[in-house]
């Protein structure tokens, strides 16, 4: 059953003020409004519990973490309902991005059970070292504090109140306020339920989560400027993000911004690899651009490719391969709004030419297709930036060098395609070493739409595709954002055990 209040350390609390979801289909609910009085509580409330619960044991934050999983799972059904009922996403999706959502908690309690994620080190005293001897130090990774975690709007179980973000600190030892997104309240609700249900199960502090449904503009302020905040993981738009990120830098104490903030990831369509399987790619890149109605951080939304015969048969292809593609229902009306305006920004730009364009109304979206030469787009950056949603854009360059000057004046990015065969290995050795500095994940014949949750995955990237060059909000070295090292100088072996259990 719903409360529609917010979860405060262990306590549903009313707000004076009540909002409306905007389901999809369905109906409407009410929900608490937030406000910085209730971030407060919550702050204070976590870091109370930091001191207990930073001091437990790996095997117990990893059984916590474990035990919310299951707590997830036995809700999974009424998870389902009303999660596509907000949001629109088919019941498949929900229940895929639920799987995901449990096994990323449960990879992080096997991972921290290792150990590793410590990053112990050790230089042993040198005492008869000359000039002069060397003390005994030991570094290991400590947990910063409470963390805030704003919920996302494209993954309301993955990248919201027990996602990526909240799992990964949880599983550093860091308390956790989440702001969850207006646009799945009850979503949010029943998962905040579950570990609501883990912590009295497993007897930890309350306060080492809260949910904060709803809010203003000023609700997000407070949480990133609340003193007892350290850090802040966010997934979101360039303008939102920017805006929280500015925040947290002119705080007296400035903390660390994680925020993921959008890509284009461009593929860069090899000539060998395009005359071989050109239709064949252009059909797996009109599957990625569509899949979800484009709602993906890793939506592949630029192709660019040497112009000719081989260029005009994939045009066509991609064409012939979006054009079926029915309307799709998008997570929001802001979010379709938006779409909307960057379609028609795309198509309203000098040298960009529409292949295929759809009316789309109110809450849905239907595939856009353009193409543009490579000198118009280097001389208009603002053909650079997401648009969220299934539009595709092609861009057809001169000649190898062109796709060169395109990847270097490319913004970061979250991902970057190569497409290739193997008569283009020399003309891919020039050009990865330019992506290497462009995305934290680069792909070889494949689509970025997807991420794989595991130790190896890095989903970040060079601003303006995530706001820290150096982390990632997926896989299990997302837990590092939440830890900061500390070394141990000629500590005594009793006080060293509970420093790195």
């Amino acid at each position: 059953m719903l409360t529609g209040k917010h979860l405060i350390a262990g306590e549903w609390v009313a707000g004076a003020q009540m909002f409306l979801s905007l389901p999809a289909y369905g109906e409407a609910r009410a929900f608490s409004v937030g406000t910085p009085a209730h971030v407060a509580a919550a702050c204070e409330r976590a870091e109370a519990a930091f001191w207990s619960y930073s001091a437990l044991s790996r095997d117990a934050r990893a059984t916590f973490l474990d035990r919310i999983a299951e707590e997830i799972d036995a809700r999974g059904t009424e998870i389902t309902a009303i999660g596509t009922s907000e949001t629109g996403l088919p019941a498949a999706r929900l229940e895929g991005e639920r799987a995901r959502t449990t096994g990323q908690l449960r990879l992080f309690a096997a991972h921290i059970r290792q150990g590793k994620y410590l990053d112990i080190r050790h230089d042993p005293a040198l005492p008869d070292r000359k000039p002069l001897p060397r003390p005994d130090i030991r570094l290991v990774q400590r947990p910063i504090g409470p963390v805030a975690v704003f919920g996302a709007s494209n993954f309301p179980l993955a990248f919201s109140t027990a996602g990526g973000d909240t799992a990964s600190a949880l599983a550093a030892g860091c308390p956790v306020v989440v702001k969850g997104h207006s646009a799945h309240p009850g979503t949010s609700e029943i998962v905040a339920q579950a570990i609501a249900g883990a912590i009295a199960a497993c007897d930890i502090h309350p306060g080492v989560f809260s949910l904060i449904q709803g809010g203003r503009r000023d609700v997000g302020e407070a949480l990133v400027q609340h003193p007892l905040i350290n850090a802040v993981g966010f997934t979101g738009s360039l303008s939102g993000g920017r805006a929280l990120f500015n925040l947290c830098a002119a705080r007296p104490n400035p903390i660390p911004f994680f925020g993921e903030l959008g890509s284009v990831n461009p593929m860069f369509l090899l000539p060998h690899a395009v005359a071989a399987r050109g239709v064949e790619i252009a059909t797996g890149w009109a599957a990625s651009l569509t899949m979800g109605a484009g709602q993906f951080c890793t939506n592949p939304g630029i192709a660019v490719l040497i112009d000719g015969p081989e260029a005009q048969a994939f045009i066509a292809a991609a064409k012939a391969a979006l054009d079926p593609v029915p309307v799709q229902t998008m997570l929001t009306d802001g979010i379709a709004a938006a779409y909307r305006e960057g379609r028609d920004r795309i198509s309203g730009t000098a040298g960009v030419g529409s292949v295929l364009t759809n009316i789309c109304a109110t809450r849905t979206a239907a595939p856009c297709l353009f193409e543009v030469s490579g000198e118009a787009w280097l001389a208009n950056h603002a053909l650079g930036e997401e648009v969220f949603g299934p539009l595709g854009l092609i861009v057809r360059v001169r000649d190898a060098a062109q796709i060169q000057q395109i990847a270097r004046a490319l913004p970061g990015q979250l991902t970057c395609t190569l497409h290739l065969d193997a008569a283009d290995t020399d003309h891919a050795r020039q050009l990865l070493p330019v992506l290497q500095r462009k995305a934290g994940r680069i792909l070889a014949n494949g689509f970025p739409t997807g991420v794989e949750v595991c130790d190896a995955m890095v989903h970040g990237g060079p601003y303006p595709a995530s706001t820290n060059f150096g982390a990632t909000s997926v896989g299990t070295m997302s837990i590092r954002r939440w830890l900061r090292p500390v070394s141990y100088q000629n500590m005594p072996a009793v006080l060293l055990e509970l420093c790195t259990d």
